[in-house]
């Protein structure tokens, strides 16, 4: 029979404990300990671009990034890491210095003898030992009581009498003790006091406390939480603002608008630092623009949020370090907000907006006022807030430099360098399996880009054609896989590429791009925006110096040419676009041959008796007859038979 008792002296509980607290201590102090080994290493400067500005921005990125070995070890999580190993030592040090109560019985033990000595031999081994361990002859001491002796004794006797008596012998063979049968003992990992009457009070109001109060209130913060959000990340009253707030014809300005008013919604009004000062700033310099801005507004997180977007776009020192950090948190949230605008905007196919949210990426991220088209203010040495030029390309502004003799030059050369070009190799439409595209069909736009390294080409020698597509290199069995496969990107070792000249965002940035597939008569998109990355840098020593990307979408249903536009968007460059006709021919099943054509039937064609069969049928399209099962012959002939049979008999 068990006998089930709580844990008096909480052993059970400590093993218990130190268990949990290993499994959360290990893996994070592990963790902990990679950052600070992290922090007393000197960090590389990362390939990027070389000019001054963008060298000093890594720089402070990289100190920010690593910090002080002290800095990272003075912390409440590295505090927390020791308070948790310090309670690990002591219930360790708490359970090897508690004697053990559940030892298994062995007479042999007690005695000090072998299991094999004979009974001749244990008697004369007892008699030995009580000459040593009777407590007559064995006085108390500072660290031995007269209960300890006697209780020696008392266990000397038992163990000789087990070993000699044939019945205490009988009942050690058969229940492992000599005094018989012996309860078991099984401890639950509670300390007793957890259930004794006098503190009830205390664990049922923790117990109610945790399950009626922290329980219910973390799963009801996840829930509401979650529920307010969408799938972006983004508020839900912030999407309503998107939804709403755009038209058909929005453009950068009526986009840059909309998209300020969401900070009323997704950060908290800061009040650390005055922006008196920089809003007088940014209005003397803007003007009527500003006064027209601010009157959209009205809250102050809005208001907030504008001030410090502006102090960023006309590039304003800010005199407070809260208010540094503060703009910082605001610009790393734009490509979250930006991403779910662009995924609202799409969802309802016009170009102008979808664009204009595109291009509000580089504007953020060169520190340039949205509207305005002075790309001369990416390059080092010229101030944000210039008079707008009309000036279409850097190239030429990098020419005018140098051919000028100014001393901006080389640091200009140097940013501009590090502006890698976008190469179109080929561009065009496939069809998996036929030669043509034919109303209705699954259409790939297959693209290959690579970039074209201006680094390594003279400023002078550098013209605008220099970028554009050399030809249409086709490998039709890797295209072949590439679109079967499911990857918007064929999977190619990519190179390094470094970080794209952006010396006023606070991070390090790589350059993307988005394709968009547009008819611009229309205003309308085909296909929802693809984001591109990690597109190679040109290297003619491969056998495939690109690397290709597609959009899937389904050809209209009716035949004729299609005569639309593809956009590549920079979300680093401003004016970093290019955009290429392309016409899509749809041409009539009839251009195929006879076995496309029964391939084609065989794939796009329903059967009758589905249900895509039943609602093509509805509106007139073709669908796959299903054949009718013929009746055997043997069968038929059968009942036939029969019924002869049974008209002769009656």
């Amino acid at each position: 029979m068990a006998n089930y008792h709580y844990d008096e002296a909480g052993n059970m509980a400590s093993y218990f404990l130190i268990s949990v607290l290993a499994i959360i201590l290990v893996p994070v102090t592990l963790s902990t300990f990679s950052r600070i080994v992290a922090s007393t290493r000197r960090p590389q400067d990362p390939k990027g671009c070389q000019c001054n500005l963008c060298i000093e921005r890594r720089r402070q990125i990289l100190a920010q990034t690593r910090g002080s070995p002290l800095q990272v070890i003075l912390t409440k999580r590295t505090f927390s890491i020791l308070l948790g190993w310090s309670i690990v030592a002591f219930l360790t040090y708490r359970v090897a210095h508690t004697q053990d109560e559940n030892q298994v019985y062995n007479p042999f033990d007690i005695l000090g003898i072998s299991a094999g000595t004979s009974e001749k031999e244990i008697k004369s081994h007892f008699k030995k030992l009580s000459k040593l361990y009777h407590p007559d002859k064995v006085k108390a001491t500072l660290n031995q009581t007269v209960e300890e002796i006697e209780k020696r004794f008392v266990d000397i006797t038992k163990a000789y009498k087990a070993l000699t008596d044939d019945t205490i012998r009988r009942n050690y063979e058969l229940y492992g003790h000599p005094d018989g049968r012996q309860e078991l003992s099984m401890g639950i990992a509670i300390p007793s006091w957890v259930v004794e009457g006098k503190n009830n009070v205390w664990v049922l109001g923790i117990y109610a406390l945790l399950v009626g109060g922290v329980l219910p209130g973390m799963v009801g913060k996840w829930w509401f939480g979650n529920r307010g959000r969408t799938k972006e990340g983004v508020s839900a009253k912030t999407a309503e603002g998107f939804w709403k707030g755009l038209t058909e014809a929005s453009g950068i300005i009526e986009v840059g608008k909309v998209f300020v008013s969401a900070f009323r919604h997704e950060r908290p009004v800061k009040t650390g630092g005055d922006l008196r000062k920089v809003e007088g700033e940014i209005e003397k310099r803007l003007g009527k623009d500003w006064s027209e801005l601010k009157s959209l507004l009205v809250d102050g997180a809005s208001s907030r949020a504008l001030v410090l977007l502006y102090a960023h776009f006309l590039r304003l020192e800010l005199d407070s370090k809260a208010l540094l950090e503060e703009q910082k948190y605001l610009l790393l949230q734009t490509p979250l907000l930006l991403n779910a605008y662009l995924s609202i905007v799409s969802a309802r196919n016009w170009l102008s907006p979808t664009l204009a949210v595109m291009r509000l990426h580089a504007y953020i991220a060169q520190a340039v006022v949205p509207g305005r088209r002075n790309l001369q203010v990416q390059l080092p040495g010229f101030a944000s807030h210039a008079a707008a030029d009309d000036v279409d390309d850097l190239f030429d502004v990098v020419r005018q430099l140098r051919e000028a003799g100014d001393e901006r030059t080389e640091e200009a050369g140097k940013a501009f360098n590090s502006l890698a070009s976008l190469e179109i190799v080929d561009l065009r439409f496939r069809v998996i399996g036929e030669r043509v595209v034919t109303p209705s069909s699954i259409v790939f736009l297959l693209v290959k880009l690579r970039l074209r390294d201006l680094s390594s080409l003279p400023v002078d020698t550098i013209k605008r054609e220099d970028t554009e597509a050399e030809g249409s290199p086709v490998n039709d069995g890797i295209d072949e896989k590439f679109l079967h496969s499911r990857r918007d990107a064929e999977e190619i070792e990519v190179g390094d590429t470094g970080f794209v000249h952006a010396p006023y965002w606070p991070g390090l940035r790589k350059p993307a791009w988005w394709l968009v597939l547009a008819d611009d008569k229309s205003n309308r998109i085909v296909v929802p925006p693809l984001k591109i990355a990690d597109v190679p840098l040109s290297d003619p020593s491969k056998e495939r110096n690109y690397r290709c990307y597609k959009l899937q979408f389904q050809a209209p249903p009716n035949v004729g040419l299609f005569t639309w536009k593809v956009y590549f968007v920079s979300d680093t460059f401003v004016g970093g676009e290019t955009c290429r006709d392309i016409v899509l021919k749809i041409d009539d099943v009839s251009a195929l041959n006879a076995d496309e054509q029964h391939l084609e039937d065989e794939i796009s064609d329903p059967e009758e008796d589905t249900l895509a069969g039943q609602m093509a049928a509805m509106r007139g399209g073709s669908v796959k007859k299903v054949p009718v099962a013929e009746e055997d012959s043997d069968d038929s002939s059968t009942d036939d038979g029969g019924e002869d049979d049974s008209s002769d008999s009656d």
